[in-house]
Protein backbone atom coordinates (compact mmCIF):
# COMPACT_ATOMS: atom_id res chain seq x y z
CA UNK A 1 0.00 0.00 0.00
CA UNK A 2 2.96 2.40 0.61
CA UNK A 3 4.74 1.36 -2.01
CA UNK A 4 1.91 2.26 -4.76
CA UNK A 5 1.15 5.66 -3.12
CA UNK A 6 4.57 6.16 -3.66
CA UNK A 7 4.47 5.33 -7.27
CA UNK A 8 1.13 7.31 -8.42
CA UNK A 9 2.06 10.67 -9.95
CA UNK A 10 -0.26 13.64 -9.06
CA UNK A 11 -2.13 14.86 -11.83
CA UNK A 12 -1.39 17.31 -14.26
CA UNK A 13 -3.31 20.89 -12.85
CA UNK A 14 -3.89 24.02 -14.46
CA UNK A 15 -0.75 26.37 -13.17
CA UNK A 16 1.59 23.34 -11.99
CA UNK A 17 4.92 24.86 -12.42
CA UNK A 18 7.23 21.80 -13.86
CA UNK A 19 10.52 20.48 -15.05
CA UNK A 20 9.73 18.60 -18.62
CA UNK A 21 10.76 15.62 -17.98
CA UNK A 22 8.62 15.76 -14.44
CA UNK A 23 5.48 16.94 -17.02
CA UNK A 24 6.01 14.24 -19.68
CA UNK A 25 5.68 11.55 -16.77
CA UNK A 26 2.84 13.23 -15.11
CA UNK A 27 1.17 13.62 -18.78
CA UNK A 28 2.31 10.17 -19.84
CA UNK A 29 0.38 8.60 -17.11
CA UNK A 30 -3.27 10.36 -17.94
CA UNK A 31 -3.66 8.50 -21.14
CA UNK A 32 -7.33 10.52 -21.14
CA UNK A 33 -5.94 13.79 -21.31
CA UNK A 34 -6.14 15.27 -24.61
CA UNK A 35 -4.19 18.00 -24.68
CA UNK A 36 -1.54 19.60 -22.18
CA UNK A 37 1.19 22.16 -22.24
CA UNK A 38 4.21 23.15 -20.54
CA UNK A 39 4.66 27.14 -21.43
CA UNK A 40 7.55 29.05 -19.77
CA UNK A 41 7.28 25.91 -17.01
CA UNK A 42 3.68 26.61 -16.06
CA UNK A 43 0.79 23.96 -17.13
CA UNK A 44 -1.82 24.67 -19.19
CA UNK A 45 -4.57 22.29 -19.85
CA UNK A 46 -7.38 22.62 -22.68
CA UNK A 47 -10.56 23.55 -21.75
CA UNK A 48 -13.92 21.55 -23.72
CA UNK A 49 -13.55 23.00 -27.42
CA UNK A 50 -16.65 24.54 -29.35
CA UNK A 51 -17.44 23.73 -32.62
CA UNK A 52 -17.84 26.84 -34.61
CA UNK A 53 -15.19 28.86 -32.41
CA UNK A 54 -12.38 26.17 -32.82
CA UNK A 55 -13.67 22.54 -34.37
CA UNK A 56 -14.38 24.22 -37.68
CA UNK A 57 -11.61 26.87 -37.92
CA UNK A 58 -8.68 23.71 -37.08
CA UNK A 59 -10.30 21.91 -39.79
CA UNK A 60 -10.33 23.96 -42.64
CA UNK A 61 -6.71 24.69 -41.32
CA UNK A 62 -6.39 21.27 -41.38
CA UNK A 63 -8.03 20.69 -45.20
CA UNK A 64 -5.32 24.07 -46.19
CA UNK A 65 -2.12 22.73 -44.91
CA UNK A 66 -2.98 19.27 -46.12
CA UNK A 67 -3.68 20.23 -49.40
CA UNK A 68 -0.54 21.60 -49.48
CA UNK A 69 1.29 18.74 -48.08
CA UNK A 70 -0.46 16.29 -50.07
CA UNK A 71 1.63 18.29 -53.03
CA UNK A 72 4.73 19.18 -51.69
CA UNK A 73 6.18 15.81 -50.20
CA UNK A 74 8.90 17.86 -48.32
CA UNK A 75 6.36 19.70 -46.34
CA UNK A 76 5.06 18.02 -43.32
CA UNK A 77 1.93 18.18 -41.54
CA UNK A 78 1.01 17.33 -38.11
CA UNK A 79 -2.39 17.72 -35.90
CA UNK A 80 -1.78 18.21 -32.61
CA UNK A 81 1.34 17.43 -31.72
CA UNK A 82 3.89 17.57 -28.72
CA UNK A 83 6.85 19.81 -29.51
CA UNK A 84 10.30 19.99 -28.07
CA UNK A 85 11.34 23.32 -28.19
CA UNK A 86 13.69 23.63 -24.68
CA UNK A 87 13.91 22.57 -20.85
CA UNK A 88 10.79 25.26 -20.17
CA UNK A 89 8.41 24.79 -23.00
CA UNK A 90 6.67 21.76 -24.43
CA UNK A 91 3.60 22.74 -26.41
CA UNK A 92 0.57 21.40 -28.29
CA UNK A 93 0.11 23.07 -31.31
CA UNK A 94 -2.85 23.14 -32.93
CA UNK A 95 -0.79 22.71 -36.25
CA UNK A 96 2.50 22.29 -37.33
CA UNK A 97 4.06 22.09 -41.05
CA UNK A 98 7.92 21.27 -41.02
CA UNK A 99 9.93 20.83 -43.83
CA UNK A 100 12.24 17.36 -44.06
CA UNK A 101 14.80 17.79 -43.57
CA UNK A 102 14.67 21.15 -42.09
CA UNK A 103 15.25 22.72 -38.27
CA UNK A 104 13.61 19.89 -36.16
CA UNK A 105 13.59 16.44 -36.43
CA UNK A 106 11.39 13.23 -34.69
CA UNK A 107 12.81 11.99 -31.95
CA UNK A 108 13.35 8.38 -31.16
CA UNK A 109 10.39 8.57 -29.13
CA UNK A 110 8.64 9.84 -31.86
CA UNK A 111 8.77 13.80 -30.80
CA UNK A 112 9.03 16.76 -32.57
CA UNK A 113 11.94 17.97 -31.21
CA UNK A 114 13.30 21.40 -32.13
CA UNK A 115 11.48 24.22 -33.85
CA UNK A 116 9.77 23.52 -36.91
CA UNK A 117 9.11 25.84 -39.98
CA UNK A 118 5.43 26.94 -39.16
CA UNK A 119 2.88 26.74 -36.47
CA UNK A 120 -0.85 27.51 -36.29
CA UNK A 121 -2.67 27.93 -33.56
CA UNK A 122 -6.74 28.34 -33.11
CA UNK A 123 -7.03 30.92 -30.16
CA UNK A 124 -10.44 32.95 -28.96
CA UNK A 125 -9.40 36.49 -28.61
CA UNK A 126 -6.01 38.85 -28.76
CA UNK A 127 -6.06 38.36 -24.63
CA UNK A 128 -4.92 34.17 -25.02
CA UNK A 129 -1.78 33.22 -24.48
CA UNK A 130 -0.92 32.35 -27.60
CA UNK A 131 -0.40 35.97 -28.76
CA UNK A 132 1.52 37.12 -25.63
CA UNK A 133 3.76 34.11 -23.62
CA UNK A 134 3.21 31.42 -26.66
CA UNK A 135 4.26 34.10 -29.14
CA UNK A 136 7.75 34.79 -27.01
CA UNK A 137 8.77 31.00 -26.98
CA UNK A 138 8.21 30.92 -30.34
CA UNK A 139 10.07 34.06 -31.74
CA UNK A 140 12.87 32.71 -29.09
CA UNK A 141 13.30 29.35 -30.22
CA UNK A 142 13.37 30.14 -33.80
CA UNK A 143 9.83 29.18 -35.42
CA UNK A 144 10.08 30.72 -38.68
CA UNK A 145 6.08 31.50 -39.12
CA UNK A 146 3.10 31.77 -36.54
CA UNK A 147 -0.13 31.96 -37.47
CA UNK A 148 -2.89 33.10 -34.91
CA UNK A 149 -6.73 32.65 -35.98
CA UNK A 150 -8.59 34.70 -33.33
CA UNK A 151 -12.12 33.27 -33.70
CA UNK A 152 -14.39 35.87 -31.92
CA UNK A 153 -12.63 38.78 -34.01
CA UNK A 154 -12.57 36.78 -36.90
CA UNK A 155 -9.01 38.04 -37.72
CA UNK A 156 -5.43 36.38 -38.54
CA UNK A 157 -2.64 37.04 -37.67
CA UNK A 158 0.67 35.67 -39.76
CA UNK A 159 4.14 36.64 -38.39
CA UNK A 160 7.62 36.09 -39.98
CA UNK A 161 10.92 35.41 -37.97
CA UNK A 162 13.08 38.42 -38.81
CA UNK A 163 16.40 38.87 -37.16
CA UNK A 164 15.17 37.80 -34.09
CA UNK A 165 11.63 39.76 -33.58
CA UNK A 166 8.28 38.38 -35.55
CA UNK A 167 7.28 40.85 -38.35
CA UNK A 168 3.75 40.61 -39.70
CA UNK A 169 3.48 39.25 -42.77
CA UNK A 170 1.63 41.39 -45.17
CA UNK A 171 -1.19 40.70 -48.12
CA UNK A 172 -0.41 41.35 -51.86
CA UNK A 173 -3.74 41.75 -53.78
CA UNK A 174 -5.07 40.03 -50.95
CA UNK A 175 -3.20 36.95 -50.21
CA UNK A 176 -0.60 36.21 -48.06
CA UNK A 177 2.19 33.86 -49.15
CA UNK A 178 4.80 31.89 -46.66
CA UNK A 179 8.39 32.99 -46.73
CA UNK A 180 9.52 29.08 -45.80
CA UNK A 181 7.29 27.28 -47.75
CA UNK A 182 7.18 27.97 -51.64
CA UNK A 183 3.69 28.33 -53.14
CA UNK A 184 1.94 28.50 -49.75
CA UNK A 185 -0.89 30.94 -50.32
CA UNK A 186 -3.79 31.90 -47.93
CA UNK A 187 -6.54 33.83 -49.04
CA UNK A 188 -7.40 35.03 -45.36
CA UNK A 189 -10.51 36.97 -46.18
CA UNK A 190 -11.97 33.82 -47.62
CA UNK A 191 -10.84 31.25 -45.06
CA UNK A 192 -12.35 33.92 -42.24
CA UNK A 193 -15.96 33.85 -44.63
CA UNK A 194 -15.38 30.04 -44.55
CA UNK A 195 -15.26 29.67 -48.27
CA UNK A 196 -12.77 26.86 -48.47
CA UNK A 197 -13.33 26.48 -52.21
CA UNK A 198 -12.21 29.87 -52.77
CA UNK A 199 -9.19 28.87 -50.11
CA UNK A 200 -8.18 26.18 -51.70
CA UNK A 201 -8.19 27.69 -55.71
CA UNK A 202 -5.87 30.45 -54.40
CA UNK A 203 -4.10 27.69 -52.74
CA UNK A 204 -3.82 25.58 -56.04
CA UNK A 205 -2.55 28.98 -58.10
CA UNK A 206 0.61 29.02 -55.10
CA UNK A 207 1.24 25.24 -55.51
CA UNK A 208 1.79 25.67 -59.58
CA UNK A 209 3.57 29.12 -59.38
Amino acid sequence: MTTERLLKLPPLENGDRLSRAEFERRYTAMPALKKAELIEGVVYLASPLRARAHGKPHGLIMTWLGTYSAAIPSAELYDNPTVRLDGDNEPQPDAVLRLEPGNSWISEDDYIEGAPELIVEIAASSASYDLHDKLRVYRRNGVQEYIVWRTYSQQLDWFYLEAGEYQPLVAEAGILRSRQFSGLWLASQALLAGDLAEVLRVLQQGIAS
